[in-house]
């Protein structure tokens, strides 16, 4: 395989971008939206061959699985993308200078943006528009559990933009296989940045082998803290609702945290996740507690390996804290720093855990759920950043972005 003509066609079609005017971006992503809904059957008949090939178990299943509502949710997330004022052309700073030079500093598309991603068909859709909006051209390796769903809505994104008569190089799709990965982790000079999403692995192996610059999304590993004076009914429902909503997804508790003098109200607190088939792995302390007071085939003690893991299913471990600095304590050595929440009444623990905690996302009496582009009103993401270069958090528009100075002069040389 030819890798390099696949590159070479992609940081051409940046001069494509270029040229394209904002309102035929946006002309082209309502148009795309559009063509998902029509051709929902299509995709999902693709999108069932892979999960054919995924055990139902796998906490992978969830993610890659599409439905006329996910396809749905999909569109929507373009149409609030096309929403959007684009931040192209931006200036971010506009001055002259006493030599009357004029120095505009202009936000700019990165260039070519590089995903690897694994059983998530819907990165595909989003990457896409959030990189097309931006002026940026998109090289995708997705993985080859999702291979027909990737092939599908790429074919629909190609048909749309040769509609528009726009260069298909403005994506590209490369094939499933490994040699791809390895491909695209060094093609310097071709790709300006990458960006992994997935399991921990994928992103320490992009991290360790890219030749290119990497932000690194991705990987959560979620605590909840419930304080002293935590609210239970406030905390029954945010430790709920963010262990259940979906537990594939990066934003979804892993650990609660529970303060000691607050261990009898434990049973009460955790009494929804037993009607939601949450299996727990409790310290001794929590353990003896619940024992007769949660499901015993959903009860396990805790060994120190639970701490500190990201489970991605129906599983979550909890932890007894003898107070708030032992609370911040536990969340500085075993974090990700994704997200992170507290429960709590007392005005001053907040304004310390959000103060303190060293997170992209944190998180006061409400869940850990809400980390998410759409969520934060950006529109579709393409990933959310566990890092603190060049960017933190959910990446919407502006996160695509960099800038390049644009100077004025009328005949000024320097002395």
């Amino acid at each position: 395989m030819d890798y390099k003509h696949h590159f070479e066609k992609a940081k051409h079609a940046t001069r494509t971008m270029v040229g394209l005017s904002k309102d035929i971006i946006n002309l082209v992503l309502a148009d795309l939206a559009e063509a998902l809904i029509l051709n929902t059957v299509e995709i999902i008949a693709e999108n069932a061959k892979d999960l054919a090939r995924m055990p139902a178990e796998d906490p992978k299943y969830d993610r890659l699985k599409l439905t006329d509502q996910r396809i749905a949710d999909i569109a929507n997330d373009i149409r609030n993308v096309v929403a959007l004022a684009s931040p192209l052309g931006e200036i971010l700073s506009d001055k002259t200078l006493e030599n009357k030079l004029q120095i505009q500093k202009v936000r700019v598309a990165l260039g070519v943006v590089g995903v690897i991603y694994e059983a998530r068909p819907n990165v595909t859709a989003d990457v896409f528009s959030l990189c097309f909006k931006t002026g940026n051209v998109a090289v995708l390796k997705g993985g080859s559990d999702a291979e027909f769903s990737n092939l599908a809505i790429v074919k629909i994104i190609h048909s749309v933009l040769a509609k528009h008569e726009i260069s298909i190089d403005v994506l590209t799709l490369l094939p499933a296989e490994r040699t791809s990965t390895e491909a695209l982790l060094n093609a310097r000079g071709f790709v300006d940045v990458l960006i992994p999403r997935g399991s921990q692995s994928l992103i320490n192996y992009v991290r360790e082998n890219s030749k290119i610059p990497v932000i690194e999304t991705g990987a959560g590993i979620v605590h909840t803290y419930f304080d002293e004076s935590g609210d239970l009914d406030k905390g029954k429902a945010i430790i709920f609702n963010a262990k259940t909503r979906r537990v594939s997804v990066c934003n979804s508790l892993d650990c609660v945290l529970i303060n000691k003098n607050r261990l009898a109200d434990l049973p009460v607190l955790l009494s929804p996740l037993a009607d939601g088939q949450v299996e727990i792995f409790a310290d001794e302390q929590s353990y003896k507690i619940l024992k007769s007071n949660y499901p015993e085939a959903l009860l396990n003690q805790a060994t120190e390996e639970h701490f500190g893991t990201e489970f991605l299913s129906l599983k979550m471990a909890v932890k007894t804290v003898d107070d708030f600095d032992a609370a911040l304590n536990h969340i500085s050595d075993n974090s990700s720093k994704h997200s992170e929440a507290i429960i709590s009444e007392d005005a001053e623990n907040i304004t310390r855990f959000l103060n303190e905690v060293d997170a992209a996302a944190v998180y006061a009496n409400a869940s850990t759920g809400f980390t998410d582009g759409a969520q934060f009103g950006l529109g579709a993401e393409i990933g959310i950043s566990t890092q603190k270069l060049h960017a933190r958090g959910p990446m919407g528009l502006e996160e695509l972005m960099s800038y390049k100075w644009v100077v004025r002069g009328d005949g000024q040389v320097r002395r």
